[in-house]
């Protein structure tokens, strides 16, 4: 029987870590499309526009799409160098992964010893946060709606995963940062973000350590939305809908996807911020406008009608030839 539990807690151990090397593999194959997105999203068009067709057939100026704005990269840069930045995403995200739960263990032994003497009972405030969550919504359907909880002080149900997720993006964001800037730098041809110690010693010498937190806050406030609006809308379906788990998980993907795209324009304004400050091309008039801080550039993107910049990967249309569009045009191929 000992033998049993060890090997199913070997299992249970090393799941995870499989799991979590296959969405690095995933990611790293999957970059060049992320390179070309944060381009896009910084507002940077080499490509010529062109007249052309919506989905629904409307005529409009054609923008190239996903896969022809990484193919435009690697013929400037050859295969490797549309993997700029990809040290530095892959180093925060291993150590976001390391210790976002350590921090919010931290965070939320903090939590419970000021809950412990507020005005609110323990279980009361646990039980608030245990039901609304997905991981623990078989586990609600099946028990009484009677059953005794356990103190605040066991970290669970979707006030811990929003707790551990917001620190893992505090962890990873300096690196986020690191990772935008390198790209950038594929706009104006400089090298100031060439290494990953060269980058740090770049952003602490000119801004400080406020610099490597440039743009974290839409980032933290779009994760966080989004990540408890898909738990509490997951969790209310399966309360007043029910399903089998199947069916939640598929409505846990929709709601998700759903509530990504009404907040994405806070995503293009944490990486124009990101850039905002540094030495760039990129972040500089006459390419990015000055921001007083991530609220004015988010009104003013949305003034401009600029605020879902890299939002669809195909047929990426345009009102009118971008301001921003580099003098020299590289034109697409002839569609046969």
């Amino acid at each position: 029987m000992p033998a049993v539990q060890s090997k199913t807690q070997q299992e249970d151990d090393v799941d995870p870590v499989l799991r979590f090397g296959f969405r690095l593999a995933c990611s790293s194959a999957l970059y060049p499309l992320e390179y070309a997105k944060t381009l896009i999203q910084l507002g940077y068009e080499p490509i010529a526009p062109r007249p052309g067709r919506t989905l629904f057939g409307a005529r409009r100026l054609m923008l190239p799409n996903i896969f022809q704005y990484a193919a435009y990269i690697k013929s400037v840069d050859g295969f490797t160098g549309c993997f700029r930045g990809l040290s530095a995403r892959l180093a925060g995200n291993i150590l976001s992964s390391y210790y976002g739960d350590r921090l919010a263990m931290v965070v939320m032994g903090c939590f419970s010893s000021e809950c412990s003497t507020g005005s609110h009972p323990a279980e009361e405030i646990d039980f608030v946060w245990d039901n609304i969550t997905y991981e623990f919504v078989d586990e609600y359907m099946a028990r009484p709606a009677a059953v005794p909880r356990g103190p605040v002080a066991v970290p669970s149900g979707l006030m811990y995963k929003a707790v551990r997720h917001c620190c893992g993006v505090i962890i990873s964001h300096p690196f986020h940062v690191i990772s935008i800037r390198m790209m950038a730098q594929f706009i104006g041809r400089e090298h100031m973000y060439d290494g990953l110690f060269g980058s740090i010693k770049e952003i602490w010498a000119r801004e400080g350590i406020s610099g490597f937190f440039s743009g974290l806050v839409p980032r933290l406030w779009m994760d966080f939305c989004v990540f408890t609006l898909t738990g509490v809308v997951t969790y209310l379906f399966a309360k007043y809908v029910g399903g089998n788990k199947t069916i939640r998980g598929h409505v846990n993907t929709i709601t998700h996807f759903t509530v990504s795209s009404i907040l994405y324009p806070y995503h293009v304004v944490s990486t124009c911020m990101a850039v905002q400050g540094s030495r760039l091309q990129a972040g500089n008039p006459p390419m990015m406008d000055h921001y007083i801080n991530w609220r004015d550039c988010y009104a003013r993107l949305r003034l401009d009608g600029e605020h879902k910049r890299g939002s669809s990967f195909f047929f990426r249309t345009i009102v009118r030839v971008p301001a921003k569009v580099s003098n020299a045009f590289v034109p697409l191929p002839e569609m046969k």
